[in-house]
């Protein structure tokens, strides 16, 4: 009882320690708005323009991950599906993670439906969206799915298998050049996403692991 006494802030400590997180978290805001002004509007170039919105459409990226998951049970069987269903958990980890356990907490607004931004957007996607932008939710799910890949795949594919990570790098940059997110949403989801690939893929690597497959040649 009196180490939690002890603990207690007084009224002054208390309005001395939200004031400098207000200040604080003002100033980060302030910078976070003024990088994603450079992102989305001064470093720009009609090539990225047509590509990188692209980047954020299912459409896009989908076949390729269908294709990895064939690949997988194909070419690994039971434990390929395992593989799958990992790689699937991943996704629906750190899409839980990101909507409920930051999105609605923060509520922050998506930079092309913030008042003070107005005017200040080149929203190159087809809608804004109407969700919450911290986190981006784009940057946890690929992040995680990249990093799951890494830790369970590399031994098999080798050092082509960080194009996975710039892959999920280069979706989560897209997000804040089409001006739906803020670079703090992005690099805190693909944090986040990183967690989520680490404890997916020791969870997967310490039950299943996949080995190169072997194939007789026959006598």
């Amino acid at each position: 009882m009196a180490l939690a006494i002890g603990l207690q802030l007084s009224p002054l400590s208390y309005f001395c320690l939200m004031t400098f997180l207000s200040a604080f978290w003002h100033r980060l805001n302030l910078w976070d708005q003024h990088l994603f002004t450079v992102l989305n509007s001064k470093w720009t170039n009609p090539f990225f323009d047509a590509v990188l919105p692209w980047l954020r459409a299912p459409v896009f990226w989908a076949p390729l991950y269908l294709f990895i998951a064939v690949f997988a049970i194909i070419n690994f069987r039971a434990r390929g599906a395992w593989w799958c269903l990992f790689f699937l958990a991943t996704i629906a980890l750190t899409d839980m993670a990101g909507n409920y356990g930051f999105k609605h907490v923060f509520e922050r607004l998506r930079p092309c439906n913030d008042p003070d931004m107005a005017g200040r957007v080149r929203l190159l996607a087809d809608h804004c969206g109407a969700g919450y932008s911290f986190v981006s939710n784009h940057a946890a799910n690929h992040m995680g799915m990249a990093v799951f890949s890494v830790f369970t795949l590399r031994h098999i594919i080798g050092k082509w298998i960080w194009v996975a990570v710039i892959w999920a790098l280069a979706i989560s940059y897209a997000q804040v050049y089409s001006g739906v997110h803020y670079p703090l949403d992005v690099a805190a989801g693909a944090l986040l996403g990183a967690l989520a690939g680490c404890i997916t893929s020791w969870l997967f690597q310490d039950r299943f692991r996949l080995s190169i497959p072997v194939h007789s040649t026959g006598a």
